[in-house]
């Protein structure tokens, strides 16, 4: 028992640091690599082995390509790319935010895709707003009336007295208060819906966000022999209509709390809001047009990010012979997710990001300053990505995190701590195991708000693993919710990185982020419940209790 001790008192000692932030989360990760070995309860030898495993090489591989994404500006491409064929009505253009933001959010960092998108949000936003103010002034002046204009001021006075009218206008007033206060409203709604679906969006792949990567390490640990049942095919097929599901209700939420359920004005029948459409989709194609032709560079990388979505999907899809066991002998027993990941980000640091050139042996003199110049460039190109622009942009403290969190797991399991809090949880076999899952995600999307998402999966993991033991249900079926309402952090500035930049641009006070956030976590864990009870039951077989997990319990 005094083993178990020791470790339980380490742990609770890291998650008080983790929650409070009394020294940087990171840091607090390392604390198992000097206080384990002292009290004795593993070696330093297996401790330190944690932090550098093959999730962790998964996560750094994905986190590099990711990089290059970024670095080449690609990710700005797609997005306005998206936004310029979904079009600018108010709601379809929410709808194109939300899309965008949770397709780059699966592949690149939560915190990357809301800093590039929310300058985006704000130009249209901004561009809006003074077509709306120049088309009102000019109308004043001239006296005319267009359409526009006419559907705004059907209380105005005669046209003549327009003229007298000075910019103050007195018979306008309540009506423009109304006018702005529904502007800030949309304005809100705008910039909130993208903090939302970066973290919605993080959620439907491996390398999305953080707590993904936890439970996939876990696994590994916890269950040695569990037939690699979570990989990038797996997880995708899982999270991906959840993910879906939870954007559209999100979507749909945030257009009744801040738009109102207006279809005649959201989705615009009308002929209102002309002016100020011309002008959103102005500002999306002048960036557009600052971007120019994709580049040779951006072409590469883009090859080399499908090549590495498509070598994660055929690797070990389940229903056929994936191409780790079809190509080596015995390759689904030694190759993981994370080779393809690290074999791409080699590649990003091999090819050129420009043309490669082949000068002939008489090069025309017809121009001569052209050869000169020629003849200046160097000949061999810069690589598609550089060591210190990887060095500058990984988040290094999340990979340290992980490790922290792989090695509490690894000594709750070997110092029996595990066992003992698993035989402490026998009575919860009376509840129902859907009520067990339900009750759980809950309490984890509560404690997320104020902890870092991956230090609250790394502390519930672990636990929900022994408890699901103790009950004998398939660890998965309360890992798997837990996991994603991990992700739910939605109801404060502080929760997560994305809401944090969002906060920053100051139309949000904390009580719209809190409104608007309860709801969120409700529709999260209400989308999680279904997904796991429903279409996650079949996938991974949770009706069961897997031999796997039986051989772990009973070591």
């Amino acid at each position: 028992m005094l083993q178990e001790a020791r470790c339980a008192y380490i742990i609770i000692i890291m998650a008080v640091y983790w929650c409070t932030e009394v020294i940087p989360l990171a840091v607090t990760s390392l604390m198992p690599v000097v206080f384990f070995p002292l009290l004795g309860v593993q070696s330093s030898k297996s401790v330190c082995l944690q932090y550098l495993n093959d999730t962790t090489m998964l996560f750094v591989g994905g986190l590099i390509v990711a990089i290059s994404v970024e670095q080449w500006n690609l990710h700005k491409r797609i997005a306005l790319r998206v936004l310029l064929i979904l079009g600018v009505k108010p709601a379809l253009l929410m709808l194109g935010f939300m899309i965008v933001t949770a397709f780059l959010s699966m592949w690149i960092s939560n915190t990357a895709t809301t800093a590039m998108m929310v300058p985006i949000v704000q130009a249209v936003l901004d561009q809006m707003d003074n077509t709306e103010y120049d088309v009102t002034m000019m109308e004043q002046a001239t006296g005319q009336t267009n359409t526009v204009i006419e559907l705004e001021e059907k209380n105005a006075s005669d046209p003549s007295s327009v003229h007298v009218i000075s910019n103050g206008q007195v018979p306008d007033d309540p009506r423009s208060s109304e006018e702005k206060k529904m502007r800030k409203r949309v304005c809100k709604g705008m910039t909130l819906c993208v903090c939302y679906a970066a973290s919605i969006g993080g959620t439907a792949t491996l390398t999305g966000t953080g707590p993904n990567m936890v439970l996939k390490g876990q696994m590994n640990q916890l269950y040695p022999n569990n037939n690699d049942i979570v990989n990038f095919a797996s997880w995708f097929g899982f999270a991906f209509p959840n993910m879906i599901l939870m954007l559209v209700l999100a979507w749909l939420w945030l257009q009744c709390s801040f738009m109102g359920l207006n279809f005649k004005k959201s989705w615009g029948c009308g002929t209102e809001r002309t002016a100020k459409e011309k002008a959103a989709y102005n500002v999306l194609k002048a960036e557009m047009k600052k971007l120019g032709p994709i580049s040779y560079a951006e072409f590469n990388v883009l090859l080399m990010f499908v090549l590495l979505v498509l070598l994660w999907f055929s690797r070990h899809p389940g229903f056929v012979k994936g191409w780790a066991a079809r190509l080596f002998p015995e390759g689904e027993k030694y190759i993981t997710d994370s080779a393809p990941a690290v074999f791409i980000a080699l590649l990003l640091f091999i090819l050129p990001a420009n043309k490669p050139k082949f000068i002939g042996w008489n090069p025309s003199m017809s121009d001569p300053e052209q050869t000169e110049e020629d003849i200046k460039k160097p000949f061999l190109s810069a690589p598609l990505l550089d060591w210190n622009v990887v060095q500058r942009k990984m988040p290094w403290s999340i990979v340290l995190l992980l490790g922290g969190g792989f090695a509490l797991a690894d000594a709750s399991a070997n110092s029996g701590l595990s066992a003992w809090l698993g035989h402490q949880m026998t009575p919860l076999g009376s509840i129902p195991p859907w009520a067990i899952a339900t009750v759980l995600s809950l309490i984890i999307a509560v404690f997320t708000e104020c902890t870092s998402n991956v230090a609250t999966a790394t502390l519930f993991l672990p636990v929900f693993s022994s408890m699901a033991a103790s009950v004998r249900i398939h660890p998965l079926y309360v890992m798997l919710p837990g996991t994603l309402s991990a992700s739910f952090a939605f109801m404060l500035p502080v929760a997560t990185p994305p809401n944090a930049i969002v906060f920053s641009y100051g139309h949000i006070r904390v009580l719209d982020m809190v409104r608007s956030g309860i709801v969120m976590n409700i529709i999260g864990v209400f989308c999680v419940t279904l997904a796991i009870n429903t279409w996650g039951r079949p996938m991974f077989e949770l009706d069961t209790f897997p031999a796997w997990a039986n051989s772990t319990a009973n070591q």
